[in-house]
């Protein structure tokens, strides 16, 4: 059989168009783009390669944001940018760079903007007068994506709210959809709308918001028709209190289609504030909850959620949510059961449904009831009770238990949630009495537990057990982990003063450790982390 050497070239269009769809459009146009073949520069000005240009890179394994070289950089804006941009519908950016892509052409169609390392520096940099965008009729821009990525800790929420994220909409008039989120899960100035007045952060235009905010009066704020074409709204709340400091309506909201409420704080507010502003949206179709209700006088229920929420909404199609009911306070007597609570679901017709209850005594009770799929990236306080669930969206994970965790628990916790990120645990006393007691320290294991996507540990509130049984690499494989938050003398201890040849490997990649108190450390830590940065 005679074989042919088959070139890139001889490959009909359709074919080349398959396999260049699969690539970064960056890449294809810096690597094809003026190679003086008349045939590629056709194909790779066509829109699918020219609509959309990301100039950011993530980093699968660490989730660290790069900006493209100088080198590209400079090659786009000076040879490819000006020939293209009149294709160009939505540019990702990095602040750093944002200034040179956005000179390098006049983007007649570019509608959409995300820009990563926002902050109030960039903001007032950029965005207070048109020199960035004299060229460009930013009036033509509707979609706008900020990744906060802020350094300045001493201007206060409400200042922020007032003079950053209230300005963006009055500097993009025609904006419809803003999303703002931050570079991490916990560091970004949170909008605070109370005591403002009440145009503040206003717009006329707007028909989605995707945004964090302070409490739940931000939330109603945002809700109290400054926003008048609001049809979608994503918010995640920092904090629920169990009472409002100010009035507001009551009245039905009929543009809202679409909800998402996300608060990871307890919150004794559910019954006070939550049901209240849910029965005003009769015309929703998207519910999403992720809220956790402390103190409640029940467990969460189908039945509750059918009566009390549900039948206000009667063109609801889609319902997402995690609910979780803690510290419920119940008749002693009554034993509630996961099949008790999930029968309770019969009536729920959008999704399957799934049930975790745990007791830690005869009053202090947590139940979690959920929607399947699992849809949400982060969870909280779980136990030893994992059921057999696939949460491959989560990869944020806390575990909490008054019990110890064993070998095999690890196990089943890979295979729960094979997407997990970051890992931290609290134990609520000691998992034990003797320091080599069997259940965690014997000998046969019957596997080593891989955690191939964990990039972050966090264990400066738990044993120094679980320490050694993660860092072991006889016991745990961590290919990417790069940060590690811990007890300093726990470390010392477990790595015997940092010479453990069994732990070095899982070691070797952390540039990121974080103990309790400021130290100096020693030349044998570097040696034995030696990615850290001196």
């Amino acid at each position: 059989m005679n074989q042919h050497n088959v070139h890139l070239l001889d490959l009909p269009n359709e074919i080349l168009f398959l396999i260049l769809k699969n690539l970064d459009n960056t890449d294809v146009l810096y690597s094809l783009f003026g190679i003086n073949n008349q045939r590629l520069n056709i194909i790779v000005q066509e829109p699918i390669f020219t609509n959309i240009l990301n100039f950011v890179s993530i980093s699968q394994s660490t989730d660290e944001i790069f900006s493209i070289s100088n080198s590209i950089l400079s090659r786009f804006s000076i040879d490819i940018l000006p020939r293209i941009h009149k294709n160009v519908q939505s540019l990702i950016l990095q602040s750093d760079s944002m200034e040179c892509i956005l000179r390098a052409g006049i983007y007649p169609n570019l509608t959409q903007l995300k820009i990563f390392n926002f902050n109030k520096s960039i903001f007032s940099h950029y965005f207070m007068d048109d020199s960035l965008f004299q060229h460009i009729d930013k009036q033509q821009l509707t979609d706008l994506i900020l990744i906060i990525n802020e350094n300045n800790t001493e201007i206060t929420q409400k200042e922020y709210t007032k003079n950053v994220y209230a300005n963006i909409l009055a500097f993009f008039k025609n904006l419809k959809h803003l999303s703002i989120a931050s570079s991490s899960v916990e560091d970004y100035p949170l909008s605070s709308l109370c005591y403002l007045p009440s145009m503040t952060f206003s717009s006329s235009t707007l028909t989605k918001l995707s945004i964090n905010v302070n409490d739940f009066d931000d939330c109603l704020s945002l809700l109290d028709g400054r926003l008048k074409q609001l049809t979608e709204f994503i918010v995640q709340v920092d904090y629920i209190s169990n009472w409002t400091s100010t009035f507001y309506s009551m009245d039905d909201l009929p543009n809202l289609k679409c909800f998402s409420l996300t608060c990871y704080r307890n919150t004794e507010g559910y019954d006070i504030l939550v049901v209240p502003l849910l029965r005003r949206m009769s015309h929703l179709e998207e519910l999403t909850l992720y809220i956790l209700i402390f103190r409640g006088s029940t467990c969460i229920s189908g039945t509750h959620l059918d009566n009390e929420i549900l039948i206000h909404m009667p063109r609801l199609h889609t319902f997402t949510f995690y609910i979780v009911s803690q510290n419920v306070d119940a008749d002693p007597t009554v034993h509630v059961s996961v099949d008790d609570i999930q029968r309770t679901f019969t009536n729920i017709k959008y999704r399957e449904v799934a049930c975790m209850v745990d007791y830690f005594n005869s009053r202090d009770i947590t139940s979690r009831v959920f929607s399947l799929p699992f849809k949400f990236d982060r969870l909280e306080n779980i136990t030893n009770n994992i059921p057999n669930i696939v949460f491959d969206s989560v990869t944020h994970l806390k575990l909490w238990d008054k019990d110890p965790f064993k070998h095999d628990f690890f196990v089943r916790l890979t295979r729960a949630f094979p997407f997990l990120k970051y890992l931290s645990m609290w134990n609520i006393q000691p998992p034990f009495f003797k320091l080599r007691e069997f259940h965690l320290y014997e000998k046969d294991w019957c596997s080593i537990v891989e955690y191939p996507h964990l990039i972050s540990l966090d264990f400066g509130d738990t044993a120094a057990h679980y320490l050694e049984h993660f860092l072991n690499e006889t016991k745990t494989y961590l290919p990417r982990l790069t940060e590690l938050k811990v007890d300093y003398d726990h470390l010392q201890n477990v790595t015997e003063n940092f010479t453990n040849d069994e732990m070095r490997h899982n070691c070797s990649r952390i540039k990121r450790l974080i103990v309790e108190y400021s130290i100096v450390f020693s030349k044998d830590v570097y040696d034995y982390f030696p990615l850290l940065s001196i």
